[in-house]
């Protein structure tokens, strides 16, 4: 008989039970078929392996030696296809490994804080978490999902809204007691301004003018860094002027450690939070339906506006 026209795992089903029923009569019950009919199947198993499984007598079977590996091997198959069926069963309890991919600012102080949470509502779930402000290919990193902040480009991921922020110049008081604080656009000529090195970042920083024109000016001197936090903590140590996100800067400028600058040049512009993933939402393995629901109920972006 050929390979494709055996069903193999229906043969490792009534093996399994008639080892754990401790006979073919139990086994016939358990699986709602003929005692002959699993006889026959067993027989015709023994057969294609070419190898005795099972010693019967009128009392009793036993394992031989291949019995008793085939049926362990054959145990953990089963099992292993009931797990992979209830990952991908929408109604499923979430179990498994969520692969998480987020920008770095918002990982640290919005994810992370999260996570303790998650795992005490989903013990059965694992979460594997990569922090980076690069853009990478969900199908490359083999991740399930991704935080991105800014505007999405168009692809075949499906993304899912957590909230918005605006940007804000800021810089830190030992800064501006050293260098001054800048009132005009002008005054940024005097000031070094920290900026991003990942290609999706916008190379000029938008003012809006008394007319209602947004100009873009580039940046002035200073440290180019690869993701938002370090931006953040060189403002924090004086190092300079920062445009960053209010979800990663209010806590800051409520606790004076920054001070916002030009609010009022400032466009209003803001920057969409989304997670990001593969498929539509109503396939998804539970596990990942599971941690896309948490976020969305449970992130909270934090906020700060002027005169607040």
């Amino acid at each position: 008989m050929a390979r494709s026209e055996v069903n193999r795992s229906t043969e490792m089903e009534v093996f399994v039970r008639v080892v754990e029923t401790g006979g073919l009569s139990s086994a016939a019950r358990a699986l709602r078929i003929t005692p002959s009919a699993v006889s026959k199947l067993i027989g015709r198993l023994e057969a294609r392996l070419g190898a005795r499984l099972l010693n019967r007598s009128t009392r009793k079977l036993q394992l031989t030696p291949e019995g008793a590996a085939f049926y362990a091997r054959s145990a953990q198959v089963l099992a292993d296809i009931d797990e992979a069926e209830r990952e991908v069963t929408a109604g499923a309890a979430p179990r498994g490994r969520v692969r998480v991919n987020s920008v770095v600012d918002l990982g640290r102080n919005l994810l992370l804080p999260l996570v303790p949470g998650f795992l005490a509502a989903h013990p059965d779930v694992t979460l594997d978490l990569v922090l980076t402000d690069q853009v990478v290919d969900l199908l490359d990193e083999r991740a399930d999902v991704a935080i991105r902040v800014g505007s999405l480009r168009s692809s075949s991921l499906t993304a899912r809204k957590l909230g918005q922020s605006r940007a804000v110049v800021v810089a830190s008081p030992g800064y501006l007691a050293r260098r001054g604080t800048p009132t005009r656009l002008e005054d940024l000529a005097q000031h070094h301004q920290m900026d991003f090195t990942f290609t999706r970042s916008v190379r000029n920083w938008p003012f809006k003018l008394e007319s209602g024109e947004v100009v873009y000016l580039p940046g002035v001197g200073g440290v180019q860094l690869g993701d938002g936090e370090s931006v953040r903590r060189l403002a924090l140590e004086g190092a300079g002027l920062a445009r960053l996100s209010v979800f990663s800067a209010a806590d800051d400028i409520k606790a004076g450690r920054l001070v916002p600058v030009l609010e009022a040049f400032n466009p209003g512009d803001v920057l969409e939070v989304h997670v990001v993933f593969l498929g539509q939402g109503g396939h998804l393995p539970a596990r990942v339906r599971a941690f896309i629901d948490y976020l969305a109920e449970n992130m909270r972006l934090p906020t700060w506006s002027p005169g607040a």
